[in-house]
């Protein structure tokens, strides 16, 4: 097999801003891999937060030397200590590739039925409030909305979702980006409940379950875990503290360290949320293809560029439509 990668590079619609920062063009890692005729595509989408960069990823793809050229053998490819965004790429690259081998689609290889996807919510980033209302207004009759909080004064947060109120009356989700401290997402959460809130996102910083559950215990509205929940091995200290966790490929490493997240939160009772970064239609079309087996999607990052130069996962009125080509069934773009 041939492996290669390189950046990919995708100019967004508009600035995307969370609690830690803001970026205007997503760079993620395009994953190539050759075989027997057949090309798997992947994507690595690094998270900074967890030490990993576009140029780490292509170091370490590129200098990788394949420990099998059998693409059945995910086991012995998928090796640990690959880190997670460059292992994710590999595994996404592999799973297409088997797919095209085997002529089905990821979806038939999991035995999930491609009509049970559900509506994947739309993000808006933090901004001013006269940006943000002007955005809600672009997105229309999206069914789910999610708002990035965790900036500015409690006062101007809960104002913003205030306005929002007025003139969106769907599903609501937020998410403050660990931008929270206990005692805030206390107060700011209190004050919301009125606003019919689906759920709050990773309220507080990472790293203490036992903050999450007296903020639960306090307040009505669903918490669900992000940074508190990169893979399976996470959930066991969360039980009994949240209500719910955010499954990402791009932290577990691919679809298989999904697969073994979603399970991991089935057998501890937690709902399930599949998420995405700000990517291309090759990663969030691969998450779209596990999406039957979870509660809430949030794979929006095609909604969020303005030249992806792939297209894969569609939407009906938010709903996931999921390509039926052998493998993920992600497309380049013909040029006009």
């Amino acid at each position: 097999m041939e492996l290669r990668a390189s950046r990919l590079e995708l100019p967004l619609v508009h600035p995307f801003r969370i609690a830690r920062g803001e970026e205007r063009i997503a760079d993620t890692v395009l994953v190539r891999l050759r075989h027997d005729g057949l090309e798997g595509l992947g994507e690595a989408t690094p998270i900074e937060r967890y030490g990993e960069t576009c140029s780490s990823v292509l170091a370490e793809l590129n200098g990788r030397r394949l420990r099998s050229d059998d693409p059945f053998a995910l086991e012995t490819l998928l090796d640990p200590a690959i880190a997670p965004a460059a292992r994710g790429g590999l595994d996404l690259a592999l799973h297409d590739l088997i797919g095209k081998m085997l002529n089905r689609p990821l979806y038939a290889l999991l035995g999930l039925d491609p009509d049970a996807t559900p509506v994947t919510s739309f993000t808006i980033g933090i901004a001013d409030r006269a940006t943000t209302l002007a955005k809600v207004r672009e997105v229309g009759d999206h069914p789910i909305l999610k708002v990035k909080l965790g900036a500015g004064s409690a006062r101007e947060q809960i104002e913003t979702i205030a306005a929002i109120r007025e003139q969106y009356a769907k599903t609501l989700r937020i998410d403050a980006n660990e931008g929270w401290t206990p005692d805030q997402a206390i107060e700011i959460l209190r004050a919301l409940e009125p606003y019919d809130i689906e759920f709050c996102e990773q309220p507080i910083p990472a790293g203490t379950p036992a903050a999450l559950r007296a903020i639960r215990e306090r307040v009505r509205i669903p918490i669900v875990t992000d940074e508190d929940s990169c893979v399976a091995s996470d959930l066991p200290a969360l039980y009994g503290c949240v209500d719910g966790v955010n499954v990402k490929l791009a932290k577990t490493g691919g679809v298989r360290g999904a697969l073994a997240m979603i399970h991991t939160a089935r057998a501890l009772g937690f709902k399930v949320m599949l998420g995405c970064m700000v990517e291309s239609a090759i990663a969030a079309t691969a998450a779209a293809h596990l999406s039957p087996l979870v509660d809430w999607a949030d794979i929006d990052g095609p909604f969020l560029t303005a030249e992806d130069p792939f297209e894969g996962v569609r939407y009906a009125r938010g709903k996931l439509i999921l390509p039926r080509e052998p493998g993920l069934g992600v497309r380049e773009r013909v040029a006009a």
